[in-house]
């Protein structure tokens, strides 16, 4: 895997794969008739997963289908470092998500606390601001899930729901700028064009405090690797939050609103928190307990080219290791690997830094090797300090995994 790798996946690597099978990519496609093409088996308790084509997607693990949640098989994020849009994930949290968008009449509107309410199309986003790309990592805040234990409620998600890709757009504070925030502005809300099924669900409606959307980093995004946004990750236009987890990027962003308290919708209050402890974890007996917001990534590591439980033959007389690492937007400082199971570690080579908020690559070569099993680990150390821990702290949403995790091979 090299870290300027190309974000496209070869016809050939889709058939490595056991799928064999033409996806379309029309927009106006959806909704897709999808089929079962593969059974895939996940490292998990009842972790047997559908491989299926969705418009403008290599074969996905369904999750559910309405509303449709996608996840990554594991395996290709050894093939690219840019995770290629076809790869990316979907997760939505209303069914009545939109099918098809028309990006010439599609608007995003800035209201509330402002000097001058605006209402902008993409035509006028890409016009009246300064482009900005930049490379990031998108996480779901449930990546891992189904590996907690005790097992916990909601979709059983192996490590698949992550991505590392490029976006270009424009800084929301360049927007929010001209729009004029007005005094005593504490929060923005925000909501794209997805819409609750039922009269009695909340609208997908989140917030950030005004210091943070006024980060230079967070975007306004409409490109993703160099196309428009697909379909099923926002289009036309996302809000990306580079470094917090995954349900603070809106798709479809349709509105904005300045507002001076604190936004308190069910989607902000009532999920997506965790125990207000010092490493946000509780046990399954006591869940009474104050709970706070999950906002930023925590430091992670993978291991990429070996699945567990593998049989692995030696490349002459060498074990090659591969994987990942990334955190909050510090950066990785470095990543230490254990083939013993943690009683002893040695240090990786770093890849290229794409950037502080992307995967940085890394790799090891060990020999002298003897046949038999190992138990291979990886930690990463952040640029802020932040270390994987080797165990893992439990909350009931099983939520922001990130224990080192074991990945047991036995070499032949």
């Amino acid at each position: 895997m090299n870290a300027d790798e190309t974000p496209t996946f070869s016809r050939r690597s889709i058939l490595k794969g056991g799928v064999a099978s033409v996806i379309s990519t029309s927009l106006l496609s959806f909704p897709y008739k999808a089929f079962a093409t593969k059974l895939v088996e996940q490292d998990f308790e009842n972790g047997t997963r559908e491989l299926i084509p969705y418009p403008q997607k290599y074969p996905l693990l369904r999750i559910t289908t309405r509303p449709v949640h996608l996840e990554t098989p594991f395996s290709y994020f050894d093939q690219s470092l840019i995770t290629p849009n076809k790869a990316v994930f979907v997760r939505y949290h209303l069914a009545n998500h939109p099918l098809n968008i028309d990006p010439n009449k599609h608007t995003l509107t800035i209201k509330g606390n402002v000097s001058k309410a605006l209402q902008l199309s993409l035509r006028d986003l890409k016009k009246r601001f300064k482009p900005i790309s930049m490379n990031v990592v998108l996480q779901c805040a449930g990546n891992g899930r189904a590996l907690s234990s005790p097992r916990v409620a909601g979709a059983q998600l192996g490590n698949g729901s992550m991505a590392c890709f490029s976006v270009t757009g424009v800084r929301l504070a360049d927007v929010l700028k001209e729009a004029g925030i007005g005094e005593g502005a504490k929060e923005i809300k925000y909501r794209g064009t997805d819409e609750p099924p039922l009269p009695v669900t909340p609208a997908y409606i989140r917030s950030l405090n005004i210091e943070t959307a006024l980060q230079n980093e967070i975007l306004i995004a409409w490109e993703m690797n160099g196309e428009p946004l697909p379909m099923l990750n926002g289009f036309p236009i996302r809000l990306v939050v580079p470094g917090y987890f995954a349900p603070y990027w809106m798709k479809h962003l349709s509105e904005i609103e300045v507002i001076n308290n604190e936004f308190d919708g069910w989607f902000a209050k009532e999920v997506y928190t965790v125990p207000d402890t010092p490493d946000h974890g509780t046990t399954p007996d006591n869940l009474d307990v104050n709970k706070v917001p999950l906002t930023k990534l925590y430091v992670r590591s993978f291991i990429t080219n070996f699945e567990n439980g593998k049989r692995i033959k030696l490349n002459k007389g060498n074990l090659v290791l591969r994987g990942i690492a990334f955190d909050s937007g510090s950066g990785i400082r470095a990543v230490d690997v254990s083939i013993d199971g943690g009683k002893n570690w040695i240090s990786a080579k770093l890849g290229k830094d794409i950037g502080s908020f992307a995967f940085r690559p890394w790799t090891l070569t060990i020999s002298g090797l003897a046949n038999g099993t190992l138990t291979l680990m990886a930690r990463a150390t952040a640029n802020s300090g932040e270390v994987q821990p080797l165990t893992q702290s439990w909350n009931s949403g099983g939520y922001a995994r990130n224990v080192v995790e074991v990945v047991n091979i036995t070499v032949i």
